[in-house]
């Protein structure tokens, strides 16, 4: 009888057909799937079981059991504050940004002609942000307000005067920002000093002001930044930017950088993330910022074009010089906080801030008549109450009423207004406190603003039309699409970056993350209000440690960066445990991603340099030379598998043994591990640490660059110095990221992703991305020399086509030819990495084979223009390769001088008659951009000119 039960969720995932996959292995070469991985993957490496995991469950399935864990979190009216507080998310943007796939599926915006959308869309955050603070230049979002203190504590240092290692913070400093500045300094031996900032500075680097700070106190900071600037340090204000509409800006009381949240800009909770923070610079710090920065060049035609400016800056470039390991940052939610920006304009933020300030001081107020005592008297959003001994009967009464606050202390109880605070929750906290009040009026002239007249904000901010144009939904749901149409993301086409892993982010994976029982938890709520939330984590981690097979994974890291810098503590905590606090030496391939070396300096490490071979292997005889002489320093090896060159290393096992018999830990980076999971796990086969990257393995989509998560998994010696976190748990290492469970919100993603898929259909995902790639490169082989194979001629999930044999032949650089496949409609892959003048290609498991071919069939027609080039019939700088790619604008125009017909440069091959994404610019001048540095929204006489 025929098979009536829906298909199993993996033939969704997987996008070639059973038959499509058969033609693919007959192009390959094999019959079966199991025979090409016999062939590709090294035997000592296969894990010889299945994996453990739940039986696979439908998509319904699924989404029922992430109901029943959403039922058992409590969603109560958080008053909590501490960096985190309660928004509205717009639903134009909710429905049209957060939820729409043409956003959430972009990648980083490297190939910038098709990424102008979310690249405007940051340059709105960066403005925002620069006029807020009132310092002219801001990044593209860094991970969170805790880590941008610690990214600002290491600019302050080599950016400052003074040769102190002295870093003051602020006793008033958020909790969890204090303790990721602890785990930060020690590795890098800068000493933090805690200070009220009253008395006279020590000598230092640099001063943390919070502000306001953490138990809400505002206090006007300018002689705290005389003094310190009289002493050569820089100032740093970790500042709340709804405030800055009512208060005067940090740049505006002496502030060099100022970093911050922009969560409450229309983000939800999530649990502790994923949240945009941000970072500014006054002049001069620019070049030194970590992160990301969104500037205005030109194009071919001296049009105006947003791209990534000063990108030597990006950390994995620099390698071990690098002053930072980030190389992500938080996009998708910094756009949703530049957007919330666009959509409010300066009156309707400034009308947000001032209704919670109004709740605050009329809270404080009615506290003060009902006999309680408030210990600041100046402050926006948050009151601090002194009550002796009854702290936590107080917070206890409130939660009854279904209103969490925090308990300072035994004596001290905090609230926080925000935008969802209403004369309901005024009154329930007034009653918990024993305070009984007839009404809440705001315009209660009686009751004074809490905000000091020398603090008021006087200057003006968000001038630009970009926030005054777009206040009906009608003018901001055509402006959201306007910019989505501008960009080329997974929704569109393909993309097939290497390294990089852009498969398919399914919509039943997604929808969860905007249920309030997920979205609205406070990352400080009480975690039995959270059990759900807990037991999804708990569960996640488990599937995570038996797919890579250690023995414990915790998701704090909340990007891949962070998971290396946390597992590189790991080791260097249990060598100084073991008393070798000496071993300090990491050893990094040549071929190995910046971030790796960057990690190692940030952990306190030396980075020694291994050679690879002409394979792009590990060289052996030089590994065992590098052993050899660092060998009673040795701390680590870290290496990626399969390697940066996309092929399974056979010495693998042979390399970990070398490396554990000079007393060292091997760290496997998990960039890849598309290719390994359900054929082989990295505990088994040697390593003893790894980072995951759930955005690309485990389906979190990448956002235009960001959020990301990045687990750290450990074999049980290194699970004790897993990272803690001060407001749930404390281990030798401390956090590595502001919230307990890093980016919380988005892990329903990956665990129904494992859930839908289950063991098997997460082991057939993996073999299909290596017959993918094996197909491409077959394909792609007789026009393109693939630079490197493994057995049997046999890539891993990606390959490497060399151009620079044809760049010598011919003068086309892999620059024209990425710029060119703009024009058949697809981003290009991974360029210059880890070899200059390649591609790097990964397929993924999920795209069909009718969409391979149509990348193939592209990649194959440019060979051909190539040729042309190369036979004259093209000349070598006025032809289709070098002028791409090509606009509606210039195709259109009367005049056209090229020597090869429009239909040539527009419509290479007849499909794109039918579907055709037009490209918004022209090619952009990245130098121009660099030499001219505009960071914000330009005035509009910058575009007339």
């Amino acid at each position: 009888m025929t098979d009536l039960s829906p298909p199993p969720f993996s033939t969704r995932h997987i996008g070639p057909s059973p038959s499509e996959q058969q033609r693919m292995l007959e192009a390959v070469g094999f019959e079966s799937v199991a025979d090409l991985v016999a062939v590709a993957v090294p035997e000592a490496i296969r894990s010889k079981d299945r994996l453990k995991l739940p039986a696979a469950a439908s998509e319904a399935e699924a989404i029922a059991e992430l109901r029943a864990l959403a039922d058992r979190n409590q969603v109560l009216t958080s008053m909590i504050g501490l960096g985190y507080h309660d928004t509205v998310t717009p639903a134009v943007i909710r429905r049209n940004l957060l939820e729409n796939p043409g956003w959430y599926t972009a990648y980083t915006p490297y190939q910038p002609e098709i990424s102008q959308g979310r690249l405007e869309a940051l340059l709105n955050f960066q403005t925002v942000v620069s006029d807020l603070t009132a310092l002219p230049v801001a990044g593209a979002s860094l991970l969170d307000e805790s880590t941008a203190a610690a990214e600002a504590m290491t600019l302050s240092r080599r950016t400052g005067k003074s040769k102190s290692d002295v870093f003051v913070i602020d006793a008033d400093t958020l909790p969890q920002t204090k303790a990721v500045l602890a785990t930060r300094a020690e590795p890098l031996g800068i000493t933090l000093v805690d200070s009220d900032l009253a008395g006279e500075l020590p000598d230092c680097f640099g001063v943390l002001v919070q502000y306001p700070g953490a138990s809400g106190r505002l206090r006007d900071f300018r002689d705290v930044a005389e003094r310190a600037h009289a002493a050569g340090a820089l100032v740093v204000a970790a500042a709340d930017l709804l405030a800055l509409t009512l208060v005067a800006a940090p740049g505006e009381l002496g502030a060099d950088i100022a970093i911050g949240s922009t969560q409450r800009f229309g983000v939800s909770f999530g649990f502790g993330g994923p949240h945009a923070a941000y970072m500014s610079v006054r002049e001069g710090l620019q070049r030194q910022m970590p992160g990301r920065l969104v500037g205005v060049s030109v194009d071919a035609d001296g049009d105006p074009a947003y791209r990534l400016a000063l990108q030597t800056r990006e950390q994995h470039i620099r390698r071990e010089k690098a002053t930072s390991n980030i190389c992500t940052a938080q996009v998708l939610l910094a756009v949703i906080a530049g957007m919330y920006a666009v959509y409010h304009g300066p009156d309707g933020l400034r009308r947000i801030a001032t209704r919670v300030h109004r709740h605050a001081a009329v809270l404080a107020d009615g506290l003060r008549q009902g006999g309680v005592e408030v210990v600041h008297q100046e402050f926006f959003d948050t009151v601090l109450t002194r009550v002796p001994g009854r702290a936590a009967e107080i917070v206890a009464a409130a939660a009854e009423r279904g209103v969490n606050l925090w308990q300072a202390d035994a004596d001290h109880v905090s609230i926080a207004c925000d935008e969802k605070t209403g004369a309901a929750e005024v009154t329930k906290v007034w009653a918990a406190f024993g305070v009984e009040r007839d009404g809440v009026a705001l315009d209660d002239p009686r009751v004074p603003d809490a905000v000091p007249a020398s603090l008021a904000r006087e200057s003006g901010y968000l001038t630009h039309p970009v926030f005054h144009d777009h206040h009906s939904e009608t003018a901001m749901l055509r402006y959201l699409r306007k910019l989505q149409d501008r960009d080329i993301a997974l929704d569109r086409s393909m993309i097939p970056l290497g390294s990089c892993t852009m498969k398919l982010n399914a919509t039943t994976e997604m929808e969860p993350i905007t249920w309030p029982e997920f979205a609205a938890i406070h990352p400080y709520a009480p975690e039995a209000q959270a059990a759900g939330y807990v037991d999804l984590i708990q569960t996640l981690e488990g599937w995570l440690a038996e797919i890579t097979g250690y023995d414990a994974v915790s998701i704090q890291p909340n990007a891949g960066s962070q998971g290396e810098f946390a597992g590189l503590l790991a080791i260097r905590a249990y060598h100084r445990e073991r008393g070798e606090g000496e071993r300090d030496v990491c050893l990094i391939p040549s071929s190995a991603h910046g971030t790796n070396a960057a990690s190692a300096v940030m952990a306190g490490m030396r980075v020694v340099v291994v050679a690879c071979d002409a394979g792009g292997n590990v060289e052996l005889a030089d590994l065992d030379a590098k052993i050899d002489k660092h060998r009673d320093r040795l701390a680590a090896i870290m290496i990626t598998y399969p390697s940066t060159h996309g092929v399974y290393e056979e010495t693998v096992t042979e390399i970990c043994a070398k490396v554990h018999r000079a007393g060292g830990q091997v760290y496997v980076d998990g960039a890849n591990l598309n290719a390994l999971v359900g054929l082989a796990k990295p505990g088994e086969f040697g390593a003893d640490v790894s980072h995951l990257n759930l955005h690309k393995t485990f389906c979190i989509p990448h956002g235009g660059g960001g959020p990301g998560v990045g687990p750290v998994a450990v074999r049980a010696h290194l699970t004790p110095y897993l990272p803690g976190h001060p407001l749930r748990d404390g281990t030798p290492v401390g956090p590595v990221s502001a919230a307990p469970y890093g980016s919380a919100g988005i892990l329903p993603i990956s665990w129904a992703y494992i859930r839908m898929m289950g063991g098997d259909g997460l082991t057939a995902a993996t073999e299909q991305a290596i017959l993918s790639a094996n197909y491409l490169a077959r394909r792609l082989a007789p026009h393109y020399p693939v630079l490197y194979t493994g057995r049997g001629g046999l890539v891993a999930h990606e390959c490497i086509v060399d151009l620079r044999p044809i760049t010598k032949e011919t003068g086309v650089t892999v620059d024209d030819v990425a710029k060119r496949l703009i024009d058949y409609g697809f981003h290009a892959p991974t360029m210059s990495f880890p070899v200059a003048g390649t591609f790097m290609i990964e397929p993924t498991e999920s795209e069909d084979l009718g969409e391979l071919d149509r990348f193939v069939d592209a990649m194959i027609a440019i060979r051909e223009e190539i040729a042309k080039v190369g036979s004259g019939d093209y000349g070598k700088t006025d032809n289709p390769l070098r002028n791409a790619p090509h606009t509606a604008e210039a195709l259109t125009a009367d005049a056209w001088p090229h020597p090869y017909s429009r239909t040539e440069a527009a419509y290479p091959v007849p499909s794109l008659r039918d579907d055709k994404y037009w490209v918004p610019v022209r090619r952009i001048d990245q130098a121009y951009g660099d030499r001219n540095l505009v960071c914000s929204c330009p005035p509009l006489e910058a575009y007339e000119d």
